[in-house]
């Protein structure tokens, strides 16, 4: 008989057993993240050079990580779809032929319209991969450590920015952009050969149920209920209101602002970049384990991270002249927790949504934070070019977004959480019909 798990999901008849061989499949699919993640974030090591081998500015330098991720986020609500139709391996194995391609295209690309062509490539290739890995990790593992197993999923994703920080940041000074970044598509290769090999949607034995047959009408369907659901909605606006500030840093304006305008040195710097990812990975542990073991602490944890990532920010921007390294320091700490608050937003959309609405989902949620992302970055190269980079006043744009994120947060918070308490009780209340099979038992 099924019981309501830490997460306060309820823990289904036939719910997978994980184990080894789970950990080995979604293991391949990581690896697919977390090469893409290289991908993402290379340009955050880049900038400076892109800058200078294409010869633009700062409004068209933010144009690169602006349509990669523009196309990242518009496709979200369509990866969903296709990860419930067609499964994590094809969706998987689709993601990285494309981040690849982009990635081999942008080493060798002179122009700028050749490079932005290849950055959206990757930013296709890369909106198939997240999505994907939480429903693999959805249906190879019990669904009490969902929490923890997506935390897990997000901290190796943020190694790839450490390999960004740290490796690509150190072989386009010796090597130069194309050895780098050519060389770096090999490891796309490998992932996708891995991924083609043995990847496997579910464990044997463990087959979703099949859903309905899609009809007239089903992709809006899909959308439209997820949607509906405030905790989708919920999860979205916590997404929007945490990722951002970390992603406009490491993507891109972080080099460019600690160089720039606070007269760091390109090792310090870098050393910083290196400390968010760091600090984020081990955020990322902490904040997996709390949600799996106390649901009530979801909200606390996103509140608690836009509050201190807001003051930091305005203590930065606000201190006359260089800021000491001390609080830049701090501001970085405060950074690296705000990817893993951003993935409590899936904790929220988890248990408002069906097993086959899982996917839909979880897109509409991965959407916020891009959308807040792709408007930073607009805004803060707008603004640079028009200020002629005073950076207080371009960053000052990050205040706006987190005010229209925790305005949604506050008037959905009491919804979500009605609406959870009603599906908790209501899916209690139907296993108390479900006969106990052999298949249970051995489930």
């Amino acid at each position: 008989m099924s019981s309501a798990g830490p997460s306060g999901c309820a823990t289904l008849p036939g719910d997978p057993p994980g184990g080894r061989r789970a950990v080995a499949v979604w293991g391949v699919g990581v690896a697919v993240y977390f090469v893409a993640i290289i991908f993402r974030t290379s340009l955050g090591v880049a900038g400076l050079d892109a800058a200078e081998r294409f010869g633009i500015g700062a409004s068209a330098l933010s144009t690169f990580s602006i349509l990669q991720l523009l196309v990242y986020a518009g496709m979200q609500i369509p990866v969903g779809l296709m990860v419930d139709r067609l499964g994590t391996r094809t969706v998987l194995a689709l993601g990285a032929a494309l981040f690849t391609a982009g990635q081999a295209g942008f080493a060798l690309s002179h122009s700028y319209a050749a490079a932005l062509a290849c950055r959206a490539l990757l930013g296709l290739g890369d909106a198939m991969t997240f999505i994907s890995v939480l429903r693999l990790g959805a249906r190879w593992f019990p669904a009490r450590t969902g929490p923890l197993i997506a935390q897990v999923a997000a901290l190796i994703g943020m190694g790839g920015n450490l390999v960004s920080t740290v490796v690509l940041a150190r072989l386009l000074h010796d090597a130069g952009w194309t050895a780098t970044f050519g060389g770096s598509a090999a490891a796309g290769l490998l992932v996708l050969l891995l991924a083609l090999l043995f990847l496997q949607d579910h464990p044997d034995g463990h087959a979703p149920a099949p859903g309905p047959r899609p009809g007239k009408g089903f992709v809006r369907q899909q959308v439209v209920r997820a949607w509906r659901e405030p905790g989708t909605r919920l999860g979205l606006w916590a997404h929007f209101t945490t990722q951002f500030p970390v992603l406009v840093f490491l993507l891109l304006w972080g080099m460019p602002f600690l160089v720039e305008a606070q007269g760091l040195s390109l090792d310090t710097a870098g050393t910083l970049l290196t400390l968010v990812v760091l600090v984020s990975m081990v955020v990322g542990l902490v904040y997996g384990q709390i949600v799996a073991r106390h649901h009530a602490a979801r909200l606390p944890l996103v509140l608690g991270t836009l509050t201190a990532t807001a003051l930091l920010w305005a203590a930065v921007l606000v201190w006359p002249g260089h800021a000491p390294l001390w609080l830049l320091v701090t501001l970085c700490v405060v950074l690296g927790a705000c990817g893993p608050s951003s993935m409590v937003g899936f904790d929220f959309a988890r248990p408002a949504n069906p097993p086959e609405r899982q996917g839909t989902a979880s897109g509409i949620v991965n959407m916020g934070g891009f959308v807040a992302t792709i408007t930073t970055l607009l805004a803060v190269g707008l603004l640079l070019d028009a200020t002629g980079d005073n950076y207080r006043l371009a960053f000052a744009s990050v205040f706006v977004l987190q005010a229209v994120g925790l305005s949604q947060i506050l008037r959905l918070r009491g919804r979500a959480s009605q609406r959870e308490r009603e599906r908790v009780v209501a899916s209690r209340v139907e296993t108390v019909h479900v006969p106990v099979n052999q298949g249970d038992l051995t489930a």
